[in-house]
């Protein structure tokens, strides 16, 4: 009877029990210090791009993706010389963007090092930027296989 009684008062059969509450827990919006931070996990993948990635479709597709963005930026790529390869103007939800490899005029880009530059306007109006570096080794065209 006692061991009955034992259990009978225990809570959780013993084991160690916790509380916690979400009550302080909420979203904050328009706040310049998170958007800041968010600008922090924008990304080019793969990066470095060794003339294949998983993004492709066939082997005629050249691809790269800029991902976390934010819904309305400026997303312009450069060549370490300061010469504007190409330039998107992002305004959609979708938090990545589709990069084919080629300049402003459909011409494949050449290997080597490239500055991407992200600009967006954060909650409170103030501007933000992110930059990042991408080094890309391109592949000839192996039209045999066709």
């Amino acid at each position: 009877s006692t061991v009955g009684d034992s259990l009978a008062v225990s809570q959780n059969t013993n084991y160690p029990m916790y509380t916690f509450n979400t009550s302080d827990l909420k979203v904050t919006t328009s706040d310049a210090v998170s958007g800041l931070n968010s600008l922090d996990l924008i990304n080019i993948v793969p990066n470095p791009y060794y003339a294949y990635s998983e993004y492709e479709k066939n082997q005629l597709d050249n691809r790269v993706k800029i991902t976390n963005l934010p819904e309305n930026c400026t997303v312009s790529i450069y060549t370490l010389n300061g010469t504007m390869v190409r330039k998107f103007n992002k305004a959609d939800p979708k938090t990545s963007l589709d990069w084919d490899l080629k300049n402003q005029a459909g011409i494949p880009v050449a290997s080597g090092m490239y500055i991407i530059h992200v600009k967006t306007t954060l909650a409170d109006g103030s501007e933000g930027e992110k930059v990042l570096k991408w080094f890309g080794v391109m592949r000839p065209i192996d039209l045999d296989q066709f």
